[in-house]
């Protein structure tokens, strides 16, 4: 259950930039339905299904905790559940004009309610529970949502006092005296930042009209599948530039996440950001320590404050600490380096390599991202050449196989998908495309030869996307690399930024159209050569081992209007490579895993993840509070991560690889993580299967 403190802001998560009425909603919203007829891979149709997926989308954008609109507004709202469908055919603004006046009315009120729920300070010795009942229910009426309003805001209170307590002292429940003289602080605290949010929307200059409208158009979007989306000129605007296209000095940026905060975008290759191998693309951001202070908290803070705050002068190293997808905390130091549009093209080491060097000498590349995105919009040249650049220096230190880390690689676009796996197998097809068109398109390799041809392993996992995805197909198809991990995310669509305009041509568009609105629209799928795609299900490795990303949900599959995977007929000119070792590798791994400390951890972390997520009263009352909080962290301690196991070899760096300042800290790290890497080391293992 998230603190209240989310809630509001993830309602301005939207991007409120420039003035719209309700009747440019109105309208985009017909003209989105139109070009997702005309152009989307796989339309659905506009019908009551898709009426009542629109009319569940918007309401949970508004008003996801259930707090804002009461039974009553929700009775009225619900007769246009399944009309919305009608409304749009019609470019009818009946449901949008009710639904502004009563949010608007609502917030009004709830601005007024923050004010006098924190007049008065909370009692944490009273026996009070917000309820599963209150928290899955909208309110009854005005009075109900003051009493939700009021155990949401004092949650958020008592969580806070906790947490100081817990630096304080983390074995003693805070006192009487402790809490009388946090509260009125945290209360303060909740009242202002709760006002400001709403306010942002209430004073917002483009209006509530603008922010529902968008919602509105962004819900009819998303339904169709999760990756088809709307936005207005200025969001395109900030989306391409300011919050992913603009790198910082550290080689990061950052976009925002659903509820309007920090998470990681985009690494510059060659910065140390990207060098560094420990960030990924959707990493949150917790905090920022500079050096010699401590550090500052910014898990709540949006893309801005976290841009300021790593502009700040006077600082060049900076630690900043990240929530990994699969829930665990990283802390990675990051410099300041002036990376110049010249020197980044003359670069030679923005991917990283190492040699594992034990009873046999492994190469090892990590490439925790492409340069360029899937719709290939950043103007970047793909990393190919940069990969081949350290198989090179590799293969003179006389590597018997060589393991490319995709895990969390998030893709990138079909061309760099292509080139990687150009290196690896000869001129061939890699995989096909299906548009509207009758026919696929085959993706060809057409330069001959190969960089290295000698035992090769792709580690994978949840978060390894798209063009991930594809290079771990193609080498799966043609038998050339025996690929690792859990299954990947299942991304096999691409997409394309149009300008809301129906009478564009796909085959003649320049990308250059300047308009009002837009749309990204899923306009093809990716299949691979032998006909069935990655699509939904992601890739299946020859090797699995169970990753702590398992726990977490957040696969393509999982999500609501996830497009179907469907299959085509195989390409008949490929021809795969004699079949790999898969069975002695998978007997390898097994004997592995079950000796390791670590794996049975994981397999323990997913089954205790099961039933994490299920909703439980919570409580109100500090006594009880403070036990479940200290239960809960005992619980986590028991399921603590085993200390490291023995490493089985050294990590030595290929011969003319460039030193640069700060390298002897980055290349530090790297040795501690690549010894300590349990799927690291078992790939290390399976190199040898492969060679039997």
């Amino acid at each position: 259950m998230r603190i209240f403190l989310f809630l509001i802001l993830g309602v301005v998560s939207c991007n409120v930039l420039d003035a719209q009425s309700l009747q440019k909603a109105v309208t985009d919203a017909y003209l989105v339905s139109r070009m997702v007829e005309k152009y989307h891979i796989q339309p659905r149709p506009l019908d009551d299904e898709r009426s009542a997926a629109i009319f569940n989308e918007l309401m949970l954008s508004l008003d996801e905790q259930r707090i804002f609109f009461t039974q009553d507004d929700m009775k009225k709202l619900l007769a246009y559940r399944l009309q919305l469908d009608d409304e749009i055919k019609g470019k009818k603004s009946a449901f949008l004009q009710l639904v502004v006046t009563t949010y608007k009315q609502r917030m009004l009120q709830a601005d007024t309610m923050i004010d006098n729920i924190c007049k008065t300070p909370f009692n944490f010795s009273l026996k009070e529970k917000y309820t599963v009942a209150e928290d899955t229910t909208y309110p009854a009426g005005i009075p109900a949502m003051h009493a939700k309003m009021y155990k949401l805001i004092k949650y958020t209170v008592l969580h806070g006092i906790m947490e100081y307590a817990d630096l304080m002292n983390p074995n003693k429940q805070p006192s009487k005296k402790f809490i009388d003289s946090l509260e009125p602080f945290l209360r303060k605290k909740a009242n202002v930042t709760l006002k400001r949010s709403v306010k942002r929307v209430l004073q917002s200059p483009q209006g509530v009209e603008f922010i529902i409208g968008n919602m509105y158009c962004q819900a009819l979007a998303v339904s169709y599948d999760p990756h088809t989306a709307y936005f207005s000129a200025d969001a395109k605007e900030d989306f391409e530039s300011n919050l992913g296209k603009k790198p910082l000095e550290y080689g990061v940026t950052f976009s925002k996440d659903e509820d309007g905060h920090a998470e990681i975008d985009y690494l510059k290759p060659g910065s140390s950001a990207y060098q560094s191998g420990k960030l990924n693309k959707g990493d949150k951001i917790h905090s920022i320590q500079w050096e010699n202070k401590e550090p500052i908290d910014v898990a709540d803070a949006e893309v801005e404050e976290i841009e300021q705050a790593l502009s700040a002068s006077g600082g060049n190293t900076v630690n900043i600490t990240v929530k990994k997808a699969d829930g665990t905390m990283r802390q990675v130091a990051l410099h300041k380096e002036r990376l110049e549009k010249e020197v980044e093209e003359e670069e030679e080491d923005k991917v990283k390599s190492f040699i594992l060097q034990g009873d046999r000498k492994v190469g090892y590349i990590s490439l925790p991202a492409f340069y360029s995105d899937w719709e290939g919009t950043l103007g970047i040249n793909g990393c190919a050449n940069d990969v081949a650049k350290e198989i090179v220096k590799l293969k003179k230190e006389n590597i018997e196989g060589l393991m490319i880390d995709l895990r969390y690689n998030g893709g990138g676009s079909l061309q760099e998908a292509i080139e990687l796996s150009g290196i690896f197998i000869d001129a061939g097809p890699v995989g096909q495309v299906k548009t509207k068109d009758p026919k696929p398109h085959t993706l060809k390799d057409v330069v001959r030869g190969t960089i290295y041809d000698g035992p090769l392993l792709l580690l994978v996992n949840g978060f390894s996307a798209s063009a991930s995805e594809m290079v771990a197909a193609v080498m799966q198809d043609y038998n050339r690399a025996l690929i690792v991990g859990s299954a990947t995310y299942g991304k096999a669509t691409a997409q394309y930024v149009l300008p809301i305009d129906t009478t564009i041509n796909l085959e003649t568009y320049d990308g250059k159209k300047a308009a009002s609105s837009y749309i990204k629209l899923t306009i093809s799928k990716l299949f691979r050569i032998n006909g069935t795609t990655a699509q939904a299900h992601g890739v299946k490795p020859d090797i699995i081992l169970p990753d702590l990303t398992d726990a977490v949900p957040e696969r393509e599959v999982n999500e609501k209007y996830v497009l179907p995977a469907t299959v085509i007929d195989a390409n008949k000119y490929y021809k795969p490579l004699p079949a790999l070792p898969v069975a002695a590798a998978e007997s390898v791994a097994k004997k592995e895993m079950a000796s390791s400390a670590y794996f049975k951890y994981v397999q323990q972390y997913i089954e205790q993840s099961k039933t994490a997520g299920v909703k439980k009263d919570i409580s109100l009352f500090i006594d009880e509070a403070w036990q479940n909080k200290k239960k809960k962290e005992q619980q986590a301690e028991a399921l603590k991560e085993p200390e490291e196991e023995k490493a089985i070899y050294k990590i030595v760096k290929p011969t003319g690889q460039k030193q640069r300042a700060h390298d002897s800290e980055v290349d530090e790290e790297w040795n501690e993580e690549l010894l300590t890497d349990a799927y690291v080391k078992i790939a290390y293992q399976l190199i040898a299967a492969m060679k039997q």
